[in-house]
């Protein structure tokens, strides 16, 4: 599941959604016109971007069972997105059955999907909330029903911050997180970057990023991996630290695809 538009809690099927969007890139059928529009339009730009949202959703799976093999049995999905296969409480209760998952996001439709499909799961839940207030989040009902702060937990952060413009409110989000979860605890943090193909990042992202329901000021590029290297800072990395999607613990096999074609980071790093 990926983020959708956090700039409004209302639904929108006449704008495109981050969410929906990535759902029709995964081959699914939560998503309206404006959204397949939208992404066709994406894929016309970088044809590589199915192949893309796929290799996100494989490192989401891997970091998951990675965490739940180091003895994590607290997850928290922020910026969760449509529900697609593969999802955290679905590796993570593969791997340990008793494993607590919490999906957070500000979308109405996600949150009402997710409810619907979750309904009679006693250890996963899914509360409405915005990534921009780090706090309320892991202060809300919802949450704590399921999740003891108290406890090591791990924080997926998955291309949540796409949808945030202000580099100072990403790093200020991550921090506040970061600082509230307790030591032995776990972030999860991808991102794509703009190294590689910095034209087509910049295309892609104005044309996601052009309206903005709340007003706020948007970037019309996709951030750097020098910009996006900051979010782990304080965490204690695994290995293989920072490095493009696939190439992110790929099993004995090797990556699936050439790392080099996704142009996406992330990694794993530990609260000391």
């Amino acid at each position: 599941m990926a983020d959708t538009t956090r700039a409004s809690a209302g639904f929108h099927p006449r704008t495109p959604s981050e969410a929906r969007v990535l759902d029709y890139l995964l081959g699914g059928k939560d998503n309206f016109a404006a959204d397949r529009e939208a992404a066709e339009r994406a894929i016309a730009l970088a044809p590589e971007l199915p192949m893309m949202a796929l290799e996100s959703r494989k490192f989401l799976g891997r970091a998951v069972r990675f965490l739940a093999d180091e003895g994590i049995r607290q997850f928290v999905d922020i910026g969760c997105g449509l529900p697609t296969q593969n999802n955290a409480h679905e590796v993570a209760q593969a791997a340990a059955p008793e494993s607590r998952v919490v999906y957070v996001d500000i979308d109405p439709v996600v949150v009402s999907h997710a409810s619907a499909i979750l309904a009679g799961d006693e250890r996963t839940g899914v509360i409405q909330a915005d990534m921009r207030e780090p706090d309320k989040i892991l202060a809300h009902p919802g949450l704590r029903h399921l999740i003891d702060l108290d406890e090591p937990v791990a924080i997926l952060l998955v291309s949540a911050f796409t949808a945030i413009p202000e580099d100072e409110v990403a790093l200020d989000i991550v921090a506040r997180l970061r600082q509230a979860i307790s030591s032995g605890s776990w972030m999860v943090i991808s991102h794509p970057i703009s190294d590689s193909r910095p034209q087509v990042a910049e295309q892609i992202a104005a044309m996601y990023q052009a309206k903005d329901l709340s007003g706020a000021p948007r970037r019309h590029d996709i951030r750097s991996r020098a910009e996006v290297e900051p979010y782990f800072d304080k965490l204690d990395m695994a290995d293989p630290g920072i490095v493009r999607l696939p190439a992110w613990r790929p099993g004995p096999a090797g990556p699936s695809v050439d790392p080099k074609m996704v142009w996406a980071i992330g990694g794993v790093g530990r609260k000391l």
